[in-house]
């Protein structure tokens, strides 16, 4: 008897993807047809693509340097803790500029900067493309 089992991952919430998708085509409209933006925005990209390596929700990428410039997690209330406990441990081992977390639940942004750490004056503000994050979503 064949197995006609299928596997399903629980992925992220519809909430998690639609704002993903708002940053991504806001992000994408200002790099791909505005030119507006240095950084190219990437969904679910390993920050590492020469071993396996984590996927934040999304990557600013500078593609003429190879750098990882800003990384951006989208959470929950249960989780926005520990996403930004992670965005700042892969900050400091990939040795990313900025990194951003956005509770969903609460609408506030967390930022964190490798230089300085956080930064709770202008958490929505991402310093590399010059933009107000909380605007694109």
């Amino acid at each position: 008897m064949t197995e006609n089992t299928i596997y399903m991952e629980v992925n992220a919430p519809k909430i998690h993807q639609r704002i993903i998708g708002q940053l991504m085509m806001r992000l994408g409209m200002l790099y791909y047809l505005e030119k507006a933006i240095p950084f190219e925005p990437l969904p679910e990209t390993m920050i590492d693509e020469s071993q396996t390596s984590p996927t934040p929700d999304i990557l600013l990428f500078d593609n003429e340097k190879k750098l990882n410039q800003v990384i951006i997690e989208i959470s929950g209330n249960t989780g926005a803790r520990r996403d930004f406990e992670k965005i700042k441990s892969l900050m400091l081992e990939y040795n990313v500029p900025e990194g951003f977390v956005y509770n969903y639940d609460t609408q506030q942004w967390r930022k964190y900067l490798l230089e300085k750490g956080e930064d709770t004056q202008l958490p929505s503000f991402c310093k590399s493309i010059g933009r107000d994050l909380n605007t694109l979503i």
